[in-house]
């Protein structure tokens, strides 16, 4: 997902997206340890995803307040 989009997104969209991007990062790790998964680089990209989704959830937090 890129900048521009996530910047297109409510805050409700936001949250929601963290959401499901966490349990989709939960049901990658688990399935890694079971077996190897396919492209483990996925995991790494998830976590990146939800890391700049809440990111862009406290700029605009913090925004709101001031």
């Amino acid at each position: 997902m890129k900048n521009q989009d996530i910047k297109s997104l409510s805050i409700e969209e936001l949250q929601s997206r963290i959401g499901s991007e966490a349990a989709t990062l939960q049901k990658l790790k688990f399935a890694h340890a079971i077996t190897p998964i396919e492209n483990p680089a996925r995991i790494r990209a998830s976590r990146r995803l939800i890391a700049q989704l809440n990111t862009e959830l406290r700029a605009r937090q913090i925004a709101n307040s001031k």
